[in-house]
């Protein structure tokens, strides 16, 4: 089969542009509906359209290959990768999870309060959920666990509006 350059082309640019866009919507804060969730499953098509695009255009491919200059600049793309892993400053967490830790922390009278309702009402949201909050468990990390991903659902879950 061969892999047609009509089809290989306009599929890498198609998806390089909604990449384009929505990163830099993302990047400003400014992403909306699914923009993020777009960004994320639709790179796979910028993917397959760039090994397409690369494989209709092999040889071409192979002599940027041969070029030192194209070879520098792939090279400090490889190295900028590399160093995207390092943990340079921050606690490399994502900026939302310091304040949901914290509110989790919260003794569940405070979360109440928070949310709007009795402890009483928290409590019965916390059963309703399917989480008995026993004597002595008085934040969600007591009833959750340590898993901050389980903090949040309990806390989406209790926090939601009725």
């Amino acid at each position: 089969m061969t892999i047609r350059r009509e089809w290989a082309t306009p599929l890498t640019i198609g998806a390089f542009g909604l990449l384009a866009v929505t990163g830099t919507l993302m990047f400003f804060h400014l992403d909306t509906g699914l923009n993020k969730t777009a960004h994320e499953w639709l790179g796979w098509v910028l993917l397959a359209g760039a090994g397409l695009h690369i494989a209709a255009n092999f040889i071409g491919f192979k002599r940027h290959l041969a070029q030192p200059r194209a070879r520098a600049v792939m090279g400090v793309f490889a190295l900028l990768l590399a160093l995207s892993f390092l943990p340079l400053g921050g606690s490399g967490k994502p900026p939302f999870v310091a304040p949901v830790q914290a509110l989790a922390a919260a003794p569940l009278p405070v979360l109440a309060a928070v949310a709007r309702v009795s402890p009483e009402q928290m409590r019965q949201r916390l059963a309703d959920a399917g989480v008995a909050a026993a004597p002595g468990s008085d934040s969600v990390p007591a009833l959750a666990g340590a898993d901050t991903r389980r903090q949040m659902q309990l806390l989406n879950t209790v926090l939601a509006a009725r």
